[in-house]
Formats: structure tokens, sequence, C-alpha cells
């Protein structure tokens, strides 16, 4: 391998990476920024930009909204991994099969690779006819060029040809940028540099497409083993009916025994065969399992960070997930299964008065935490090491949230005589939608389930939907029964009482599958209620105390810790499951963050 021709694929390279991809990613600033757009995100989550971007990677689907700029493509530039990045699907089945299913993420521009970002520019942006071919040609050269070189190496006529359009294209999209292409191109190889631009240019798509292949080769062995196996209990079936049957003849006709013996005899020498063929097939699974596993491991050691190619390899080179599952399938009741990890002032961090009492927090699936001040009329974002605070400030008294997904929140909102839903969007830090609950007066616990809002009304749950406001009854409570503090998971809804005037400590859940409320007593009012990741729950108590319940309702437990400190005037609990992470509000506004054992 020539030393020179690495230097030029260096030298190309870092055009690519060093120059173009920043300057994509500004064009696209400079572009939503101009159209009065505060964020990536806001930019990509507007009708006409996610509605565009939906159709260049969705085939044969007509949209609620804006049908008249529907198109079908021929084509899906937009791969799966570039989708998944910028959108997540909303929770739930959904009404329509389109755009409005999806929200954008928190994507940050510097994410958005040479790619991504002139599919972008292209297709979303204003850009001049001349801006718009320097685009395709220098997204081109890098396929060209790049994306496909296994080699590491670009010869003198590669480069004799691209390097003079590479110059022109990217001074007519920047003419200042010129200086850094003459110290590129003058820059000696450094291999350690080249090695790692190499696995950021090399498409690997088709590399994993080949592992799929060779899985779905796993897979057919597999099944061809279960066949053996079926056939050899049929075979084992046969011989011992054979043997009952030989047995029985021995009383009438003894001298029948030796030929039901010989017969017996060819049938082991068959199931002799069988076991060597399942044999085989074993040990080309194993052979074809090993191979992949081999494959994987090296793109890995390359540094592969395509994320579709990610999702492959992580559950096949690397059981660790497996593993906490199975852990987390064995929980026992009282447990010690957090440690502390860092704890905040909240009164300091947010510049709260010594009476202020933050009433709820949530923690996103992104880990930011949102927090209720009723008092202050606010909810405050800000990160778990209390960095980047955010504010939106509430028409009434913010009681409950809770994540509508990785941007929205949904909060209950006290007014007087009157109980609000309303959601926000903590990106942009805007109010999307309020809702008159009916009948309610006081603020109650909220969740979501089956991408619906859950809140607890007057003797009853009550479900709302958060786009259109639409509201009815899930089931009504017997008694005076408020449900306060409130939470789903899966197919239930836990509640319980928290009602100043309310003597009922009982714990109460709502199946949706059998349409019934099932109830626990217990010993002391609960002041919230989170799920684990088995299903299992915990129970913040008023006495200060954690509980750790059984799925079923059946046990319970006092969560076993080495230091209760943090447990002290405990207000509030709530564990999310995408971070293996749960906070724990006390009534002094300390946050404490724990992390899960591994």
């Amino acid at each position: 391998m020539d030393r020179e021709d690495q230097r030029r694929y260096l030298v190309v390279g870092s055009v690519i990476l060093e120059v173009v991809t920043p300057l994509f990613q500004q064009k696209i600033k400079n572009d939503y920024t101009t159209g009065g757009f505060g964020s990536l995100q806001a930019f990509i989550n507007s009708q006409q930009v996610i509605h565009t971007l939906f159709h260049l990677r969705h085939r044969n689907s007509w949209c609620c909204k804006d049908k008249s700029n529907c198109h079908n493509p021929s084509v899906l530039p937009l791969v799966y991994c570039q989708w998944n990045k910028l959108y997540s699907e909303n929770p739930g089945p959904g009404i329509h099969n389109c755009h409005c299913k999806f929200t954008a993420n928190l994507v940050q521009l510097n994410e958005l690779d040479i790619s991504l970002s002139s599919l972008i520019l292209l297709n979303c942006c204003n850009l001049s006819q001349p801006e718009e071919e320097a685009v395709q040609l220098l997204r081109q050269y890098k396929n060209d060029y790049l994306s496909h070189n296994t080699t590491g190496c670009i010869t003198q006529t590669e480069y004799n040809t691209v390097w003079p359009d590479l110059v022109t294209y990217v001074l007519r999209l920047d003419p200042s940028k010129n200086d850094s292409l003459i110290k590129i191109e003058h820059r000696p190889l450094d291999k350690s540099l080249c090695k790692k631009y190499f696995t950021f240019l090399l498409d690997l798509h088709q590399q994993i497409e080949e592992i799929k292949s060779t899985m779905e080769s796993v897979h057919s062995s597999i099944q061809a083993v279960s066949s053996s196996i079926s056939g050899l209990n049929s075979s084992v079936e046969t011989v011992f009916q054979a043997m009952d049957t030989t047995v029985q003849g021995i009383d009438i006709a003894v001298h029948r025994t030796d030929t039901a013996v010989q017969g017996m005899d060819t049938r082991v020498e068959g199931m002799d065969t069988r076991v060597q063929v399942m044999g085989n097939s074993i040990q080309g699974i194993e052979t074809s399992v090993q191979q992949t596993n081999d494959l994987l491991k090296e793109l890995l050691q390359k540094g592969l960070t395509c994320e579709c190619g990610r999702q492959i390899i992580i559950p096949l080179c690397n059981d660790q997930r497996r593993k906490q599952k199975e852990r987390r399938d064995q929980y026992q009741l009282g447990q010690n299964i957090f440690f502390l990890h860092q704890q905040l002032n909240l009164k300091s961090l947010f510049i709260i008065g010594e009476t202020e009492f933050i009433r709820d927090v949530k923690m996103m699936d992104d880990g930011r935490l949102v927090f209720c001040l009723p008092e202050e009329k606010r909810l405050m974002i800000c990160n778990t090491d209390g960095s980047q605070i955010d504010s939106i400030y509430v028409q009434g008294i913010p009681w409950s949230v809770t994540a509508v997904n990785n941007s929205i929140v949904a909060v209950t909102v006290k007014r007087p005589f009157e109980c609000y839903i309303e959601t926000y969007d903590i990106n942009n830090k805007h109010k999307l939608k309020s809702i008159l609950i009916p009948g309610i007066f006081i603020a109650m616990g909220i969740s979501m389930i089956n991408n619906k809002l859950v809140v607890g009304g007057a003797r009853e749950l009550l479900s709302v939907d958060y786009q259109t406001g639409e509201t009815c009854t899930i089931t009504t409570i017997e008694g005076d029964m408020y449900p306060c503090v409130l939470h789903a998971s899966g197919d239930r809804i836990f509640f319980t009482d928290r009602s100043l005037w309310s003597t009922d400590k009982t714990l109460s859940s709502y199946n949706y599958i059998d349409n019934k409320i099932y109830n626990m007593k217990w010993p002391s009012h609960s002041t919230s209620i989170t799920s684990l990741q088995d299903g299992s729950l915990y129970l913040g108590c008023i006495d200060g105390l954690i509980h750790h319940v059984s799925k079923d309702l059946k046990h319970r437990e006092k969560v076993r810790v080495s230091n209760n400190e943090w447990l002290k005037g405990i207000s509030f609990i709530s564990y999310n499951t995408k971070q293996n992470k749960m906070v724990a509000l006390n009534n002094k506004n300390i946050l404490s963050i724990f992390h899960e054992y591994q």
C-alpha cells in the first residue's frame, strides 16, 4: 500500500469531514434561523419539513394533512438509521399512517453527517441553483471516492480528477475556506487519523446486509435441527411402541422376539444416523455464529458508529443486556437495587424560598428532569448535574407532571374552581394545548397508558386524548375515593387516595384486561408510585419508607438500604426504565439520584 496514496485519501477525507460536513451543518442552521426556528429540533418538527422527510423514507403513504403535497417516491434516499435519528414514533397504534405519528428527536447539528445534512439541505432548505449543484456534487464525490473505498487509498490519477472540483464547489459555498483547503492539501500522512477517518467514511450498510444474510442462514440451520429433533422424537416413540408390542408378543410367540429385536436394531441404527446429522447441523450453526460474531467484533474494533449496525451487533456480541434482564426478572422484594449517585439542593439550584415546595418530579427518557413548582407557577427543566436550567411559566398552579414523549410533558394545573391538563414542549418552552377536565376542582395525579393520558377524577379514572382533548371515563370507583396518587404501567393503573380528609390507605390497581379493580390494604398513606423493570412497584410513603410490592399486589417488603438519610421526609420517587435511574425528592427539596446496580 503506497504511503502517498494513503495520504491522498486522508486529504480528501479531511476535506469532507473537516470542511464540507461543518459547512453543510452551518448552512442548515442559517436557513432555519432565518426561518424563525430556535433549534434544529423545532425546524425538523415543523409541518413542511417533517412532511417532506417522511416521504423520503416511506412509500405508499398518504398523510392526513397537506395531502396535495404527498408524493410516492420510486427510491427512498433517507435510510432507516437516519430517519430514526431524526424522529421517534408516538406511542400507541395511531389513526393515520403519516407523519403525524412522529415527533422530532432532540438532535444536535453536529450529529448530522454529510449524507443526512445534504438530504436536509437539498429537500428542506432554500438554496440557489449553484449552491444546490455544489451540495449534490460534494455529496456525490464522498460516495464515489470514500464511501465504498475499502483500500483507504486514492491514486494520483483519481486525485487529479477530484481535487480541483472539491476546491471549486467548497469555495462556491463559502469563499473563506480557501486557507483551510490549502492547509489540508499539504497535510502529511497521519496513519491513526487516516484509520479514524476511514471508519467514519466507509459505507457499512453492505456489510450489515451480509451479516443479516448470515443470520438468516443460521436461522435456517436452527429450523433444520428442530425438524431433526422432531424426527428423532418420532423415532424414539416408534421404537418404544415396538418394544411394547414385542414384549406382549413374547407370551404368544417367543420365536418372533428375534425378528422384533432385529427391527429394533435397524431403528436404533437409524436413530444414530439422525443424531449424527443433528450433530453436524449443530456444528454448522456454531461455525456460522462464530463467523458472524468474529465479523461483528471486527467491525466494532474498527469503531463502527452506524446506529442500525449496532442494533444487530450488541445483542449478538454482548449478552450483558440479556443478563441484566434476567437479573431484573429475579428481583427479590425489598432487595437493595439502587445506589446513591448524587444529590442536588434544589433551593439553591432554582433560587427558591425556604417555604417553596416542589410538588412533583419526572425524569425524561433522555435524562432531563422536569419539576412542578406550584407557588412560583412554573415548570423547571434541567440535566441531572444541575446544568442547562430552563423555566416554563404556567397560568395556574402546576401539580403533577408526566412525559408524553421525548419532548412533550403533560401537567395537571389548578385554577380557581377548575382543573386543566396542559401540554408543553419543553424544548421550545411553549404551551401546546389546554384541556379543561369537567367536574374536577382539585389537581390529581397524571400518567400515560396506551398513548392516552390518565388522570384521577371524582370517584373515577379518566382517559384524555392529549391531541384532541377528548375525555372519557375508564372506570368508576366505589366509595369516596379520589385517586390523587396515580401511576400507569403496562395494562394496569395503580392509584391511592392521599386526600387530607381521607383515612383510606388502600393501594388499588385497575386492570384493563379484565376491567376489574384490585385492592391491597396499606399501613401508611402513599405519596408516589413507580414501577421497576420487572413490573413490581416502589411506593413512597408519608412515613418516610419505601415499600417494594409484587406485580400481583399480594406481597410487599420494606426496601432495605444501608443509609436511609435520603428517605427522611420523602415526598416523591420516580424510576425511568430507559435511564435505569430513580429520583427521590424529600420535603427539604433535596433531590437524590440513584443508579441501578448492574
